[in-house]
């Protein structure tokens, strides 16, 4: 395999950090000497960029600079097409998991009826099962406006209903002319098959 010219626009280190954004690789690495450092992690040592190259080339591998700023810059022996996929799964799989918390939102009135109420409760337990977060918005007209207490009390009926599920990540705050809270699932909230109750005498 001839050395291989090529620049990434990133590279994690095996530390999960990032190496360089404009990462050298093979004959693209411009110093007399290298730190090298070999394939499974073993420090070879000082070594003349010829001499790694050529170590590079022998082992099918590619020599990546992985430390520009080290006086002698530290390079590894690695197999780059395979590390640059890894490193793009791992930045995949860091996405997807950012991406499971999702906030869903309710709106509640201050005076809403026990019907209305028990419904949104419903959709609440619901978003929190499933592992979202959820915004609660209590909105108030006119002169409810004067008794933000109505809305503090009814946030924290709702909170202490659903505690089972979820914890109050964000307590109420008037904001404008809204009151919002924000719930977020325990972290083994999952949807949970509800239990059944054993017969009497059991």
């Amino acid at each position: 395999m001839g050395t291989r010219s090529r620049t990434v626009e990133e590279l994690t280190s095996d530390q999960g950090g990032h190496i360089s954004s404009e990462t050298r690789i093979n004959d693209r690495i411009r110093v007399p000497e290298v730190r090298l450092v070999g394939p499974n992690g073993e420090q070879v040592g000082i070594v003349r960029i010829e001499d790694a190259l050529r170590l590079a080339q022998e082992s099918d591998l590619d020599l990546v600079e992985v430390a520009p700023q080290a006086r002698p810059p530290v390079c590894k022996l690695m197999d780059f097409g395979k590390y640059k996929y890894e490193s793009a799964q791992k930045a995949r799989e860091s996405r997807r998991n950012q991406q499971l918390t999702v906030i869903k939102e309710q709106k509640l009135r201050p005076k809403i009826d026990q019907h209305d109420y028990e419904t949104k409760k419903g959709h609440v337990s619901r978003f929190l099962s499933a592992g979202n977060k959820v915004k609660v918005t209590i909105m108030f007209r006119g002169r409810e406006q004067s008794r933000p207490e109505l809305g503090f009390r009814l946030l924290q009926k709702l909170a202490d209903e659903v505690a089972e599920l979820g914890y109050v990540e964000s307590s109420p705050k008037q904001d404008g002319r809204n009151m919002i809270m924000v719930l977020a699932p325990h972290k083994n909230a999952k949807a949970k098959p509800k239990a059944t109750k054993e017969p009497a005498g059991s």
